[in-house]
């Protein structure tokens, strides 16, 4: 697995970088699905809340428990059981699985820990945040350091965001 990428200092999301997601998928002509666990809908709100976001987003699902992993998700309980939720192998088959079931061109997906308890294997401001495309499914590990539970949810989605719009 890959060394996480270690967050020190909090940046607050841009309003601006969801419009600017959301436009660039317009002019893409491309779909966008979610798949949320630590940030509640967050990520779907932040997009939701631009103006003609329905042409391109067509949907996210927020799986906050193993439970609603498997059921809604069909993450295979094995993946939860060998690696627990907040995985690599988690985030990649919630990307790869939300951009299938709602059929959509890319999807993005987020599990981690906010806090304030660790789960005793990853600490506190553990994220893997997977981007699933046509072709192939990414998957990147963080780690928010000193980051509130608020600011780990906020950070997330704006690294989620920020690396979808570079790829597109």
């Amino acid at each position: 697995m890959n060394n996480p990428q270690i967050i020190e200092h909090f940046t607050p999301l841009d309003p601006a970088l969801p419009l600017k997601v959301i436009e660039r998928l317009q002019q893409m002509n491309l779909a966008l699905a979610t798949a949320e666990s630590l940030t509640g809908g967050f990520l779907g709100q932040s997009l939701t809340a631009v103006p003609g976001a329905s042409k391109v987003y067509q949907g996210g699902v927020i799986t906050y428990t193993n439970q609603a992993k498997m059921t809604l998700l069909n993450i295979p309980a094995e993946v939860l059981e060998k690696y627990s939720a907040v995985s690599l192998e988690c985030a990649q088959a919630m990307a790869e699985n939300v951009r299938r079931i709602l059929k959509s061109d890319y999807s993005l997906a987020t599990t981690g820990l906010a806090g304030p308890d660790g789960d005793g294997i990853n600490p506190v401001g553990t994220v893997f945040i997977a981007l699933s495309t046509p072709n192939e499914t990414f998957v990147r590990q963080f780690c928010f350091k000193n980051h509130s539970r608020r600011e780990v949810r906020e950070e997330t989605v704006r690294f989620a965001l920020e690396w979808l719009l570079a790829v597109l």
